[in-house]
């Protein structure tokens, strides 16, 4: 029934800032579409020794990064010169395509003066035929996305479609990706219709056939079974999945079905080809020394 049980490792986006990194893995490369997944937080903003947690400029290809917060907010900048806060329950849905690149900063007062932040960061690999689309980006507030209710559970469906639910968020293939909030003692199914399905516990502990998962791993279920998740306490998950695009090359934050196309994506960086967010452009990362392997881990520093 389970495909593979994959536990977060600690990784560093920052000094002195750990997330837990669930994918890729080296088992487990990507669930449907999903190449990358971070669960950052929860962790409070401010004081004397809270690391800064500002993600400087940074470039993407030949994917889409997405990032849900379950508690703070970010301020999103990026080379098509768009500026966007994101709060929790909504969605940004940035598409690099051919090239772009963004910062992540925390600006606002009330998070600098001790607020919580928790978020979930994904990247979608793109389909071949969209991997050189333009950029572009969206943001999707949270009462547009489709939020389904009953006795002991409360669930948002982030993305794709699920449950019978279809979400307004533009994907380039067929995917679910789902926010649940269960009670405990309730009992819930995965979503049918897709081959690759997974279940991130984000808090809380679930059973399934008698065995009990914990906070920290992501559950990958093999193709055509229909499990029930029983919560054993209140707990909070995030689903996903879809169909698999075949084999992606990741290195830091570049994705691409060619590896020649990641090299040429280091010399545009290089190079400075991929425009800085002219509203955020006095400083950036450098890319990173190459000595991370094709289809290995990504370098500790991967970025959202």
């Amino acid at each position: 029934m389970l495909d593979i049980v994959i536990q977060a490792r600690e990784a560093h986006l920052v000094p002195g800032f750990a997330v837990r990194r669930i994918l890729p893995y080296q088992l487990r490369r990507m669930v449907g579409p999903f190449i990358f997944m971070d669960h950052a937080g929860p962790v409070n903003i401010g004081g004397a020794d809270m690391p800064d947690l500002d993600v400087l400029p940074h470039p993407h290809i030949g994917l889409s990064t997405v990032s849900y917060l379950l508690s703070g907010n970010v301020t999103h900048r990026d080379g098509l010169g768009i500026e966007q806060v994101i709060k929790p329950g909504e969605v940004n849905w940035m598409t690099a395509g051919k090239g772009i690149s963004h910062s992540e900063r925390f600006e606002d007062p009330a998070m600098l003066a001790g607020g919580s932040l928790e978020l979930m960061q994904t990247w979608v690999a793109l389909p071949e035929k969209d991997e050189e689309a333009n950029p572009s980006f969206m943001n999707y507030k949270a009462e547009e996305l489709p939020v389904f209710t009953d006795k002991g559970i409360w669930m948002r469906l982030i993305a794709g479609n699920a449950y019978g639910l279809n979400s307004k968020v533009q994907t380039s293939s067929p995917l679910f990706y789902v926010h649940v909030e269960l009670d405990k003692n309730t009992r819930f199914g995965l979503p049918t219709g897709h081959s690759e399905r997974g279940v991130y516990v984000v808090r809380g502990t679930v059973e399934v056939n008698g065995v009990t998962y914990t906070r920290g791993q992501l559950l990958v279920f093999s193709t055509g079974v229909d499990p029930v998740l029983f919560a054993k306490e209140d707990s909070t998950l995030m689903m996903l999945g879809g169909e698999h695009l075949g084999k992606r090359h990741i290195w830091w934050n570049f994705v691409s079905s060619r590896k020649e196309r990641i090299e040429q994506a280091k010399e545009d960086w290089k190079q400075g080809r991929i425009i800085l967010p002219p509203n955020d452009n006095h400083e950036f990362i450098p890319l990173p020394e190459d000595k991370y392997k094709h289809g290995g881990e990504p370098p500790p520093n991967t970025l959202s």
